[in-house]
């Protein structure tokens, strides 16, 4: 995965130095920022919604090039001033939440409707579980409301922040870093030689985190695709009270160790970005556990949905439907990831650094 490109990289790079490496990244970066922020406020000041239709440019390139900056400013951190690095990150890390959470309750929206949609049509294979199940419409109009409820919500939470003094401050901070990082002097002049055992770290703490996966467990495909063709089967409905809520707890705990190694794929991609060694076999598994974390948010968004008071019994029947669904999506994200994990050759992933 590595070895190939970054040898070309410390070659062609031989006389480069820490300094012009890390502040090129960086100085890339922020110029995207200042670009995109301009075109992310125009789009926050449109109604809910209209930005997911226009696509939202402005607002994807910003939340690219923000985990970017704090991807770098985390592996990379002891080549900064201490304090400017982690202030920069907690800054960033507020941005990223408040610009995501919109884009993602869009998709989810899409991914749910479509869900319940596909359920409960017919096709020449036969007709889905919900298939004119007289809970269905009713599920459906509940979670459309709800999404956009919380859509509505989070769009008027940007607008308000993104004409605030917190994102003009970090605004500054980044035409300061478009200019200059503010690099620790002894590191500025190292050889860029000495950013490959932190970019090393970050792949070895990616692949400890993918050793406390269940990934036997998650060796076998899970038939999902019978849900939307079951004829008149049924499912039974979840149990309700103390044992719910257990249950939902112990499938938060099964999923957090899954979402962690996202975020240490996405550390380790952004590390290899800044070293000139990108890797699509790491973006194809960044690929999948987003998938895996959106359809696992999603499970969480109908379990919240089933909760609400007063919905009829067919509601909630086709609710649990529609979670048993998305949890099914978790478990064939799990299944895919297991069979792209063991092709990456990630057992040389010191050799490099330590060469």
């Amino acid at each position: 995965m590595t070895d190939v490109p970054m040898s070309a990289r410390t070659t062609a790079d031989a006389s480069a130095t820490v300094g012009e490496l890390l502040s090129g990244h960086l100085t890339e970066q922020a110029g995207v920022f200042l670009r995109a922020l301009p075109l992310a406020v125009g789009e926050a000041g449109a109604r809910p919604g209209e930005r997911a239709l226009a696509g939202a440019a402005g607002t994807a390139d910003l939340l690219r090039c923000v985990r970017r900056i704090g991807g770098a400013l985390h592996t990379f951190g002891p080549a900064f001033e201490p304090a400017w690095a982690q202030e920069t990150r907690v800054e960033l890390r507020w941005l990223l939440d408040l610009l995501a959470q919109e884009p993602a309750l869009v998709r989810r929206g899409e991914r749910l409707l479509a869900a319940v949609d596909s359920l409960s049509e017919t096709d020449p294979q036969g007709p889905g579980m919900l298939a004119g199940h007289a809970g269905a419409p009713k599920a459906r109009a509940l979670l459309e409301r709800q999404l956009t409820l919380a859509r509505t919500r989070a769009h008027s939470a940007l607008l308000q922040e993104l004409r605030s003094a917190r994102l003009h401050a970090l605004a500054d901070r980044m035409t300061l870093l478009a200019g200059e990082a503010p690099l620790l002097p002894g590191a500025r002049a190292q050889r860029a030689a000495v950013l490959l055992p932190q970019a090393a770290a970050a792949l070895g703490a990616l692949g400890a985190g993918v050793e406390l996966l269940p990934l036997g467990r998650s060796a076998t495909p899970y038939g999902g695709e019978g849900l939307h063709r079951l004829g008149t089967a049924r499912l039974v409905p979840a149990a309700r009270g103390e044992a719910r809520a257990e249950g939902e707890a112990v499938v938060a705990a099964d999923d957090a160790p899954w979402l962690r190694v996202r975020i240490l794929v996405k550390r380790a991609r952004y590390a290899l970005d800044v070293c000139g060694a990108p890797s699509a076999e790491l973006d194809a598994v960044d690929l999948t556990l987003g998938r895996h974390q959106e359809a696992a948010d999603a499970a969480v968004t109908v379990a919240t949905a089933a909760r609400t008071p007063r919905i009829t019994p067919a509601t909630a029947y086709v609710l649990g439907v529609v979670h048993a669904d998305q949890r099914l999506e978790v478990e064939a994200a799990r299944y895919a990831f297991g069979h792209q994990w063991p092709k990456l050759p990630h057992h040389g992933w010191h050799e490099w650094a330590t060469a």
